[in-house]
């Protein structure tokens, strides 16, 4: 898929981390010219320390390595498509058991080398405070995109489709799930119990019906969601039922947690309608019970009645593979989550495919802005790449500067748009780009962006169908890549 020089004026691509160096060399060797705008070495985020390009600012580790690992899997489909990170990733690997990792420094000098020798590429060293006026453009700016050019495109955009941190809860697969001890029921939805049952009294502690919320606690969910649960009836939620006990405890276990500590560039003033659940869990005892675990309208039709509290799964794709944790964003470190939120019932044995977290970012509500190539429907010319456009990771954010670019040059040599296959990985990238959600959130690449198996293939245990996914992505991926 390269090729030769191209007639057409140079792209401009603003950023030179790991989405706009991939962005910028994948266009070059199709045959465009590229100035490649990084503000650096005139001014840095505070993240970051050095003057190179494609700086790691946080761990080494591209993360697992296995095709079993849906960021494995993207690995190799960037390895086997030509992509400049991984081509460095590769060359400056450390021992990390089943992970790649590399030495910081050695990648960064190996991507900004291989930038600055391309004989298409451009480097300007200035800082972009406003959207340029020529097109195509590509930003690639990051999650710690400057206030200037945040608020040019939040001009551009409308402010409300602009978000400037993560507020992520977890997703669990759903064969992780114990289906026997929870049961599906949307509290907004047909109202009955999924089986008929009458509806019941709350158990003696449960809060009544339009009882006060204590002081603190979290606003009820926006009515677009709730239209959202009636039009999805009975299969909106999965419903984890707790006793009073198990409730308790859980609260205690939430307050006492390790949490990551913010940095001073990631301290964040939190919504009030999206609150660390830890949060909410240190302002009252039964704060949560009145937020995203209350059990009004909802009845365990193994009881007949309605539980202490609930919290609710919501699932993550239409074929509901993975099912996220609503209202659980979270501050807990990685190893404090698995220990709490196994505590769910239903839970106790869950594979998280995604960890919560909360911190500075800037993004844009990428499945109301953005078009088939990545670009803004508002603005024509104007793609968005990497963690601004929702992808989280350093793995991810290569890959959808891969994918922009791919699809910005087809589209200027006036070819069909030919994405990624949607059972890749690569593909998957653009599904949860496009994957309309109640509250768009970024996220790294999971499984459940991934096109399922078909059911006529039975079932198969977890790593087994993790492969066969895995196996059937590489297939289509190099027949795709042949056709190009």
């Amino acid at each position: 898929m390269n090729g030769a020089e191209s007639p057409h004026d140079d792209v401009v691509v603003v950023g030179g981390g790991l989405a706009g160096c991939e962005a910028a060399y994948q266009l070059a060797q199709r045959g465009l010219r590229v100035r490649l705008v990084e503000m650096k070495p005139h001014k840095r985020t505070p993240a970051q320390t050095s003057d190179r390009m494609a700086e790691l600012v946080c761990s080494n580790s591209l993360r697992g390595a296995a095709l079993s690992n849906a960021v494995g899997l993207l690995k190799e489909e960037l390895r086997r498509v030509g992509s400049l990170a991984l081509r460095c990733a590769d060359e400056t690997s450390v021992p990390a058991g089943g992970a790649l990792a590399v030495d910081r420094e050695r990648f960064a000098e190996a991507m900004t080398r291989a930038i600055e020798a391309h004989p298409r590429i451009t480097v300007e060293r200035r800082e972009v405070t406003e959207i340029p006026e020529g097109r195509p453009v590509i930003l690639a700016t990051g999650p710690l995109t400057s206030d200037a050019l945040a608020a040019s495109l939040a001009a551009a955009v409308g402010a409300e489709h602009l978000a400037y941190y993560d507020a992520i809860a977890p997703i669990v697969s759903a064969d992780s799930i114990d289906w026997s001890r929870v049961w599906k029921q949307s509290r907004y939805g047909k109202g009955g119990a999924v089986r008929g049952e009458r509806a019941a009294p709350p158990e003696r502690g449960a809060q009544p019906e339009g009882a006060a919320p204590p002081e603190g606690a979290a606003p009820p969910e926006d009515s677009a969601e709730r239209r959202d649960d009636a039009e999805a009836g009975d299969e909106a939620y999965v419903n984890c039922p707790f006793d009073e006990a198990q409730y308790k405890a859980f609260v205690r276990a939430l307050v006492e947690s390790e949490k990551v500590e913010a940095r001073a560039f990631e301290e964040v003033r939190y919504f009030e309608g999206c609150l660390p659940c830890e949060v909410m869990a240190a302002r009252g005892e039964q704060t949560l019970s009145f937020g995203p675990m209350k059990p009004v309208g909802l009845t365990d039709p193994r009881t007949g009645r309605r539980p202490y509290a609930v919290l609710q799964l919501r699932p993550e794709d239409e074929a509901a593979t993975a099912y996220n944790l609503v209202g659980f964003q979270t501050r807990m470190k990685y190893a404090e989550q698995l220990r709490v939120f196994r505590m769910v019932p239903g839970l106790e044995e869950a594979e998280f495919l995604r960890m919560g977290s909360v911190h500075r970012n800037t993004f844009v509500n990428a499945p109301v802005l953005l078009g088939p190539a990545m670009e803004l429907r508002a603005l024509p010319g104007v793609h968005l790449a990497g963690q601004i456009a929702g992808v989280e990771g350093y793995v991810e954010s290569a890959a959808a500067g891969f994918v922009c670019a791919l699809l910005l040059a087809q589209q200027l040599r006036n070819e069909p748009l030919r994405p990624p296959p949607p059972t890749t990985a690569l593909g998957g990238i653009l599904t949860h780009l496009g994957r309309v959600q109640p509250s768009y959130q970024p996220s790294n690449i999971t499984w459940a962006h991934i096109a399922p198996l078909d059911p006529a293939s039975g079932r198969l245990r977890k790593r087994a169908r993790y492969e066969a996914m895995a196996e059937r992505a590489l297939r289509d991926l190099d027949a795709w890549w042949a056709a190009g």
